[in-house]
């Protein structure tokens, strides 16, 4: 996972937006817009955003991707954050407030190929961003059963949501430093409130996580995707991949260990989704 928080103003006078260009000769050439009966790939010409030769906008949420990202695959990414942000598919954001918060933090999604890609990105002035890799990006997971290698868009996606989105619209419950609802709740799944990642967890803890790069606000992003993905079932058939960092990976596990988070998570108030996105938002 990484997050990306830009500080630095970007200013370009040769750069310009156009939202309904189909070719970026500087970038890859001509756009291929896609077959989707909702969303449409453009050039991408957006200041800052340069390495990107086009993108997808989801309710006014950018998708960028390299050239070298296959087309199926970011509009599978962009179906994906459809549905999770309109999970009744009614064309109408569940939780506008949200939607508000992600769009005053600039919020974007961006897709690369290789990792080198994402040093061509130098966004605009404290936008949030999130990165998706292509070969992370598997859309037939949703249709073989649930198993085999496992569609990381799914997290990634969700991490933009809950970092730009709720985390900001909501501090004192979904926010990711001490204090929140959503931290506190993951201090007891973690066994106590560590800064540090203890070596090893408490026995009792169910999240253990223990990647040296994650700070405390970190987990709490990586915490609150588990949760949720377990409640929603994705995470059914993946106990032997995921023990290691997560044991509840049912929706029943969730509701009867993780009562905090799953109180949260279920709560009718924050709009949360209740059917796990399959890319195919419409259809």
């Amino acid at each position: 996972m990484v997050l990306l928080t830009i500080t630095t103003l970007i200013s370009c006078t040769s750069c310009s937006k156009d939202d309904d260009a189909t070719t970026n000769p500087s970038n890859g050439g001509t756009i291929d817009p896609g077959n989707d009966p909702n969303f449409t790939i453009t050039a991408n010409n957006d200041a800052g955003y340069g390495g990107f030769n086009r993108k997808v906008e989801v309710f006014g949420i950018p998708i960028y991707a390299v050239a070298t990202v296959e087309d199926n695959k970011l509009l599978h990414a962009a179906n994906l954050m459809a549905q999770y942000l309109d999970n009744d598919e009614d064309e109408v954001v569940d939780n506008p407030t949200v939607l508000t918060a992600m769009k005053a933090n600039n919020a974007f999604l961006f897709m690369w190929k290789n990792e080198s890609d994402m040093d061509n990105i130098e966004p605009p002035n404290d936008a949030e961003g999130q990165d998706l890799g292509n070969d992370e990006t598997i859309p037939t997971w949703h249709s073989n059963g649930h198993i085999g290698e496992f569609d990381a868009a799914l997290e990634e996606v969700w991490h933009i949501i809950t970092h730009a989105g709720y985390a900001s619209a909501y501090p004192t419950v979904f926010g990711e430093g001490a204090g929140s609802s959503l931290s506190n709740a993951m201090d007891i799944a973690r066994g106590g409130n560590f800064i540090t990642i203890p070596n090893p967890y408490p026995d009792e803890a169910w999240y253990t996580y223990y990647d040296a790069t994650c700070d405390y606000n970190c987990m709490n992003t990586e915490y609150i995707y588990w949760a949720m993905s377990s409640i929603l079932g994705a995470q059914e058939n993946r106990l032997d991949e995921i023990s290691q960092e997560w044991d509840l990976n049912t929706n029943a596990l969730m509701q009867s260990t993780d009562t905090a988070a799953y109180g949260l998570l279920t709560d009718p108030q924050y709009k949360f989704p209740t059917v796990l996105p399959d890319g195919s938002y419409r259809q």
